[in-house]
């Protein structure tokens, strides 16, 4: 499917791109799930990629909540630039890496959850009309929305189909 241009196929693809990472983790056994990936990504298993799509999932709801309050926002994240993205990453990385996969799956699945509720409580206009909100910039808020939904979702299935091989 092309990138969305309404809200119900910004809905449709996120919920494609989030059942078929879904459907692709639980094809895995428990211990297949938990096992590392071959060394040269940062994110070594499933539960560090699950914790980085929770994570970004965060990051988004608080630009929203700031964003939505007449503030500016700190995009990607407080300290940080789209050019600092590597050390960002890495410090989500490590923000996770001591919790169990049972417990970022269930922060995840929450996360995604929280910003479908959203998506849903807006119109196409609000989504999709770039500038519609001074705290997004030039770029609408469903930009921000598929980065970290159905795009991210796309990314994270690649990177474990590639690991498991």
């Amino acid at each position: 499917m092309p990138r969305p241009k309404t809200k119900e196929e910004l809905l449709e693809l996120s919920l494609a791109n989030y059942q078929k990472l879904n459907d692709f983790i639980h094809s895995f056994s428990k211990t297949e799930q938990e096992k590392d990936f071959p060394k040269g990504t940062m994110n070594r298993n499933i539960r560090d990629v699950l914790g980085h799509l929770h994570h970004w999932h965060l990051m988004f709801l608080n630009w929203y909540e700031v964003g939505m309050k007449g503030e500016k926002p700190s995009i990607p994240s407080e300290g940080y630039n789209w050019r600092t993205l590597p050390a960002l990453n890495k410090k989500i990385y490590e923000k996770y890496m001591s919790l169990s996969l049972d417990e970022v799956r269930e922060r995840f699945y929450t996360s995604h959850a929280k910003i479908t509720d959203l998506v849903v409580s807006h119109s196409n206009i609000e989504l999709f009309v770039r500038k519609h909100y001074g705290w997004t910039g030039n770029n609408a808020m469903g930009a921000y929305i598929i980065g970290v939904l159905s795009s991210h979702y796309d990314w994270a299935h690649k990177l474990i189909k590639k690991a498991k091989k």
